[in-house]
């Protein structure tokens, strides 16, 4: 599909704005506990669970109007002073993006491909922890259009990027 805009602007045709999903993958997962078994014992204890999360995302252009969109998550559970998990995805996608606007193809990048990535990139989450021997978590759903509205008024006020963190 990629080839097929570019040979469209090649010719010279008015091009319809085209965003097309080509590929979702998992970059890397890694799961770790590093407290195990001892942390089994603990879990059923008085201490509550904490969990944060940590967001990221990053966006590489690939060139024929392709871009890589790498959606990062970071689950760390403790319990009292000590980590029960860590659970890091890097859920990413290739998407073509072509005949948008400049703001227009950045709200793309920056709020509509982690929409699409964060489902997949919540069931590897999911997936890592329930495996790992511990109760199962579902990340709730995030409102990435709000994140990158933030994001973008940062950057109007000349403010640091930071990733977002959510405590639960």
């Amino acid at each position: 599909m990629a080839q097929e805009i570019t040979n469209d602007q090649a010719n010279g045709q008015a091009s319809q704005p085209q965003l097309v999903m080509q590929k979702i993958y998992v970059k890397d997962v890694s799961f770790e506990a590093p407290n195990a078994p001892q942390i089994f014992q603990e879990i059923d204890e008085k201490d509550q669970p904490q969990v944060q999360l940590n967001l990221g995302q990053k966006a590489t252009d690939l060139g024929n109007s392709l871009y890589e969109v790498v959606l990062s998550l970071t689950l760390t559970c403790t319990i009292g002073q000590r980590t029960a998990y860590l659970a890091e995805v890097e859920q990413a996608g290739v998407f073509g993006i072509a005949g948008f606007s400049e703001a227009d193809q950045a709200g793309i990048i920056g709020s509509y491909c982690p929409n699409l990535l964060f489902p997949y990139a919540r069931q590897v989450i999911s997936s890592l922890v329930l495996e790992g021997g511990f109760p199962p978590f579902l990340l709730q759903p995030i409102n990435f259009d709000a994140l990158f509205a933030e994001q973008q008024r940062r950057g109007a006020m000349g403010g640091d990027e930071v990733p977002a963190t959510l405590n639960s």
